[in-house]
């Protein structure tokens, strides 16, 4: 078993940053950007100011809170996986009774900012928790659990897009499983690096299920995210800034499928990849905008 020791010279506000995730942004960003995706789509790309802060902050609150919740679920489990083994609730550095603290404290700031949304985007904020919640059990229990992660990134489309027009449309849907499809495919790549672990521990992972043929199924997520953008592009006559990203995003993707398809790759590699896709999904948001505005 790999373990790991606490830090005791970390004051506990850092510790509880690591809790959430806040020193690696990239995570946090990328839950962000669909829910800006579809905020700026939904009000033809000028939402008030304010929404867009609440889009931001609540997005922030929320993958907070789902780290941390994560981070609970797997205090037993992160001690004997290398990537994970020191994180604070693993490595015993925070108690758990501040993990859940810290928990609650999020769901209820996040809570406090879907007050200012409609009611049908609180019945949404409302509906996401449960499966926010439940992501890290479907580790257990289902084979593919990124895709249980994947309608729960989902929800910043369906809230966000019904903060800004009061409805659902068949727009909404088309953005929405662009998102669950793309966040299928990044987060099979994360889960990559982690193949070995789960296995030993018998912890499921789409890496895991669709075994050597993951590339290709991270190629083929991506690939149908290219095809709904691209449906959804038409549809609301998206001019050329669009396509131009639509284009970059699509050429990228190649890149890293190609990649993935390379034997013997570092860890790093997979870290690098996903990371990738937030500048990916940020220069898709610019083609929106201005594939609205222009």
């Amino acid at each position: 078993m790999v373990t790991s020791q606490p830090n005791p010279s970390e004051p506990t506000w850092q510790a509880v940053i690591r809790l959430l995730r806040w020193n690696k942004p990239a995570g946090r960003l990328i839950l962000m950007i669909p829910a800006l995706w579809a905020v700026f789509l939904a009000a033809e790309g000028t939402p008030p100011v304010l929404l867009v802060g609440v889009i931001i902050l609540g997005s922030l609150a929320t993958s907070a809170a789902g780290c941390v919740v994560n981070d609970l679920w797997d205090r037993d489990i992160d001690p004997q996986v290398e990537r994970t083994r020191d994180r604070p609730l693993a490595s015993r550095e925070l108690s758990i009774k501040i993990g859940i603290g810290v928990a609650i404290v999020a769901f209820v700031c996040a809570g406090i900012l879907a007050l200012y949304l409609n009611p049908l985007s609180f019945g949404l904020s409302v509906a996401a928790v449960p499966v926010i919640i439940g992501y890290p059990l479907a580790k257990r229990v289902f084979p593919v659990p990124q895709l249980v992660l994947s309608i729960a990134w989902g929800f910043a489309v369906l809230i966000s897009w019904s903060a800004a027009a009061s409805h659902l449309e068949t727009s909404t849907w088309i953005l929405w499983g662009a998102t669950v499809l793309w966040t299928l495919g990044f987060d099979t790549v994360y889960a990559m690096s982690d193949r070995e672990d789960d296995r030993r521990l018998g912890v499921n992972s789409s890496a895991l299920f669709f075994g050597d043929r993951a590339a290709e199924a991270v190629g083929v997520f991506f690939l149908a995210t290219a095809g709904l953008l691209i449906w959804e592009g038409m549809r609301l006559n998206l001019s050329f800034p669009f396509w131009v990203a639509v284009a970059i995003a699509v050429l990228f993707w190649s890149w890293e499928y190609l990649q993935l398809r390379q034997e013997d790759l570092p860890r790093t590699t997979y870290g690098q990849i996903f990371g990738q896709n937030v500048w990916i999904g940020f220069v898709l948001l610019a083609g929106m905008i201005a594939g609205i505005l222009a």
